[in-house]
């Protein structure tokens, strides 16, 4: 492709890389040109850094038109995510790359709704009917926590929490804001629908998602949303604290004793409960 002139037809280009910084990425993305997929194996090695990545890479990310990110869970979602990229890119000819956060971590067995995660998110079920309920939201690796928090919150508090699994919480958000502008500017036409809403857009019970990245990720779709919503991110706690399953259950009671479904005594027994101060 670098030396040849005439490239003919294009066809499909997988980026297998390890890069920790924007700054890497932005020059794969040179090489790249009008469209191609960047598999970024990032998790599978120690770093300071959360998910292995340079704190400006998220920011990067998400500020770059030309990049879909996304966040799978396992690689099923890959698999997915990957068909999707291939379709849109190579078979509808849509410019740009998709880029995606790759880890070694085993699977849970998670179906996966292929057409839906490739639109930003997935449900994976909800618990049964009780007096509290809410929506967790998880993405790459931290799904498996935001799962067993929904577990524990059944189990120990006796609240209903609908979960669902989100791959790109950025393409979710620039969906939303898109239809959202096209609505204002055409306001004399039927309303365009996007995906998070069409998911998320009914009922309001709490909202929590959770990312591996920093807080700002998930909080991307917030302003989307009437129902009370909260992100919850690797910057979120202390820098001695490390987000986990017993963290998104007390941030979860915290929503739940806001809105009042939930007694307030509840938050200290929590602490307790799960050793966190």
């Amino acid at each position: 492709m670098w030396f040849r002139e005439q490239v003919g037809q294009a066809q499909p280009l997988f980026y297998l890389t390890q890069s920790p910084t924007s700054a890497h990425l932005s020059m794969l993305s040179q090489q790249i040109g009008e469209r191609g997929i960047v598999l970024n194996d990032l998790e599978s090695s120690p770093s300071r850094w959360a998910k292995g990545a340079h704190p400006w890479l998220p920011l990067w990310l998400a500020g770059n038109r030309q990049c879909l990110p996304f966040d799978p869970a396992c690689g099923e979602e890959a698999l997915a995510i990957v068909a999707g990229a291939l379709q849109s890119l190579y078979v509808d000819a849509q410019q740009g790359f998709c880029y995606l956060t790759l880890h070694d971590e085993p699977g849970d067995g998670t179906v996966c709704d292929w057409s839906q995660a490739w639109l930003g998110m997935y449900p994976l079920g909800r618990g049964q009917s009780s007096n509290a309920s809410m929506r967790l939201l998880g993405a790459g690796q931290m799904l498996g926590e935001v799962r067993a928090a929904a577990q524990s919150l059944a189990q120990d508090w006796g609240v209903s929490c609908e979960v669902w699994s989100c791959p790109s919480y950025t393409r979710l958000a620039r969906d939303a804001e898109a239809a959202r502008t096209w609505n204002r500017r055409h306001a004399d036409q039927r309303a365009r629908g996007c995906h998070l809403l069409d998911c998320l857009g009914r009922g309001d019970e709490p909202v929590l998602a959770v990312t591996g990245y920093a807080e700002f990720v998930a909080g991307q779709i917030g302003a989307h949303l009437e129902a009370p919503f909260r992100a919850l991110g690797a910057d979120s706690l202390a820098a001695d604290q490390r987000l986990d399953r017993h963290w998104v259950v007390y941030s979860a009671l915290q929503m739940l004793v806001s809105t009042g479904q939930l007694e307030r005594g509840c938050l200290d027994e929590a602490l307790r409960h799960y050793r966190l101060v």
